[in-house]
């Protein structure tokens, strides 16, 4: 069976040859303390930092994150590993504005507070349950846990700086 286009308004089913080969690349997100946003991604989401890159002149620095597929090799050489990324989808990008850890008032807009704007980024788990006692061991704060509302196969992490990260089962 082959996939039926979804109709919608606004939406485009005869796409332009000129977009042929685009990849959704990347989400940028600023963090304040790239140590614990990192230790986040990495240790509890099971993400790979492939890049940082500091930018001394607009102090601030860039970390980008994967979750590479099993058996991908990721580049050593870093200009092929650059071409790598900008190949890849699903790309997180953390942004760090230097000083932003040392002040305790400081914090981003998560998007989910009023004015709501920005939502969520999503990861599919291949075991939903087993994922969801990792979290609880690792003492992860939640938005939403599955017990709660009426959609119990999904879960909202808050991260560091409060973004919140759906989980679903893949």
């Amino acid at each position: 069976m082959t996939f039926t286009p979804i109709h919608a308004d606004g939406a485009c089913h005869a796409h332009d040859p000129a977009t042929q080969g685009f990849t959704y690349n990347h989400t940028m997100l600023r963090v304040k303390d790239p140590a614990k946003s990192l230790d986040f991604y990495t240790r509890i989401l099971g993400m790979t930092l492939v890049r940082k890159s500091d930018y001394a002149g607009g102090k601030f620095s860039l970390y980008f994150l994967v979750m590479p597929r099993d058996g991908e090799t990721i580049p050593a050489d870093e200009t092929e590993r650059r071409r790598w990324i900008a190949r890849q989808s699903g790309v997180l990008e953390l942004t760090h504005n230097w000083g932003t850890e040392a002040d305790p008032a400081f914090h981003y807009h998560n998007g989910n507070n009023e004015p709501r704007g920005y939502g969520h980024i999503c990861i599919s788990v291949p075991d939903f349950d087993a994922a969801i006692r990792w979290f609880d061991a690792n003492h992860v704060h939640y938005q939403k846990r599955p017990e709660e509302g009426t959609m119990h196969d999904i879960a909202f992490l808050k991260d560091p700086d409060g973004y919140w990260v759906e989980i679903i089962k893949g």
